[in-house]
């Protein structure tokens, strides 16, 4: 746009043999015109005009005519202009109206020096069509400056909306809000303070072109400061002059340490529910328009659902924690349960459930595998709840017939827990665990690496310990007899590499217990 004025204005100068021509655009909020551009124009002269000139307003706009010709500048109202044209010996000006499509635009003006000067009706004929020319031309500018505006704007939300979409890591979303409203609406710093409904307290969560850390420090309660009552009013609240405001006795300190002139806070609201404020600043006056604020205030918008999200996924997470842990408990109850009516040696299920996830480790397994492998160690004999207890409970040995159905328990534990999709991935262990490397297993005598790997993990771990431990019938076997028994079952009963692992986690565990004996 200054390009385009500078351009008029040296035009203006050549056609018409003038000193000076100037650009004065219309100020619709002060009924004046300032002055935008000039050529000739002295620099004391130039920057008294660029406020508002109601006078001029008055001389080109109110009295109609297209073209209007002020014979001598040194008698204008205002003194300061009159004197600085007189001291510049600049008489005579003549004004023509830039208009398009009926807006007015503002005025192209020349002034010439020394004495009074009358123009020709061909000069200010000449003046009137470039006015026009003028006037197409700012039009143009200000369409193309509003279009690249626009196009940054939609670019600033695109990002946020990304940054919200890819991130729930909210300094990473704040980070980038805050970027793109000190970059797009040009203030000097802004602040985003979230509110915490259980204390009824604001506190400053990021900031941008804050020079001082008194920021850090600043609590404000609801309804306290500007930034509370915007929160509690649920509006905007614009300070344009912070100096010739009421003081806030809150924030005062923070706003006069850091040099702050002019101030906006917008309440963040999402689905009704207040999350927190954005507070921009400016260290001197603005006077920004309607597009400027809503805006801002769209911003604002995504900074409240870019919190809402975040608190809705931190209330989901801590849902799906509850439930995990409930649903652990429970599986956890149905262990204890099972050892009771198998009359297991107390704490078999916890004991065979820790060694299995020693072994899996060993062995490679990630964090993930192993949660499936704890539930399926916690149930490996969750199937003989369907064994009628004068099979289970059988205090002398069972008959074939007997052994057959004890044989099902594998299967049974399949049915019930294949419809859980939650237990489905630790299917593995109760429905495989009586599987043997040579094939001799059961129930679908699966052989060497058909059977999954969590249940060849177990396979030695359960074994393990019912010979390591007490039973009505005989007493626990000594470890090293243990032990070779686990090594002359490898390729048979037990994979060879599990059994060699397994092996050398029972050794670590033999030097941990000396070492902190010692």
């Amino acid at each position: 746009m200054d390009r385009v004025l500078n351009v008029v204005c040296e035009e203006a100068r050549a056609a018409l043999l003038v000193p000076v021509a100037a650009v004065l655009l219309y100020d619709e909020r002060h009924n004046a015109l300032n002055l935008a551009a000039g050529s000739g124009l002295p620099p004391e002269l130039a920057e008294r005009m660029k406020s508002p000139q109601r006078y001029l307003y008055e001389d080109y706009v109110l009295k109609g005519d297209p073209v209007v010709v002020i014979s001598d500048l040194r008698a204008v109202p205002d003194r300061r202009v009159a004197d600085l044209c007189l001291h510049y010996n600049l008489c005579t000006g003549a004004g023509a109206k830039m208009q398009r499509e009926g807006q007015f635009i503002g005025v192209l003006a020349i002034v010439t020096t020394g004495g009074v000067r009358h123009f020709t009706a061909e000069e200010l004929a000449l003046l009137q069509g470039l006015a026009d020319q003028a006037a197409q031309a700012i039009t143009n500018a200000r369409l193309f400056e509003e279009t690249r505006r626009r196009l940054k704007f939609v670019q600033s939300l695109r990002n946020i909306d990304l940054a919200i979409a890819g991130s729930f890591d909210l300094r990473v979303t704040f980070s980038i809000v805050l970027d793109e409203i000190t970059a797009q609406l040009g203030m000097d710093a802004a602040a985003i303070l979230l509110f915490n409904p259980h204390t009824l307290m604001l506190k400053y969560a990021a900031w941008r072109g804050f020079r001082t850390g008194t920021i850090e420090r600043v609590r404000l309660r609801l309804g306290e400061g500007y930034a509370g009552r915007a929160a509690l009013e649920r509006r905007t609240i614009h300070i344009p002059c912070l100096a010739e405001s009421e003081r806030d006795t809150v924030q005062a300190p923070l706003l006069a340490d850091e040099g702050f002139v002019t101030y906006y806070a917008v309440p963040l609201i999402a689905k009704g529910q207040i999350q927190g404020v954005l507070e921009v600043c400016h260290r001197s006056p603005i006077d920004p328009d309607g597009e400027w604020l809503e805006f801002l205030e769209t911003l604002a918008g995504q900074a409240a659902i870019a919190i809402d999200n975040v608190a809705l996924l931190d209330k989901l997470q801590r849902s799906h924690l509850e439930l995990v842990l409930a649903y652990d408990a429970t599986i956890e109850g149905w262990a204890h349960a099972l050892d009771l009516r198998d009359k297991e040696t107390e704490g078999h299920s916890r004991r065979v459930t820790e060694m299995t996830l020693r072994l899996a480790r060993a062995l490679g397994m990630n964090e993930e595998e192993l949660v499936h492998i704890r539930r399926g160690a916690l149930l490996h004999d969750i199937g003989k709840m369907g064994i009628p207890d004068s099979i289970l409970l059988k205090p002398g040995p069972l008959t074939p017939a007997e052994w057959e159905v004890m044989r099902r328990h594998p299967q049974y534990a399949y049915e019930m827990l294949s419809p859980i999709a939650y237990l489905r991935p630790a299917l593995d262990i109760p429905y495989c665990h009586h599987e043997k490397w040579d094939g001799t297993g059961y129930p679908r005598e699966l052989k060497g690496e058909q059977i999954p790997l969590a249940a060849r993990i177990f396979a030695v771990v359960d074994v393990w310990d019912a010979l390591s431990s007490d039973r009505p019938y005989r007493p626990a076997w000594p470890p090293e007899k243990v032990r070779a028994y686990l090594k002359d079952e490898a390729g048979k009963h037990f994979d060879p590499r599990v059994v060699e692992v397994f092996l050398k986690v029972l050794q670590e565990e033999v030097l941990e217990e000396e070492a902190h004996g010692n």
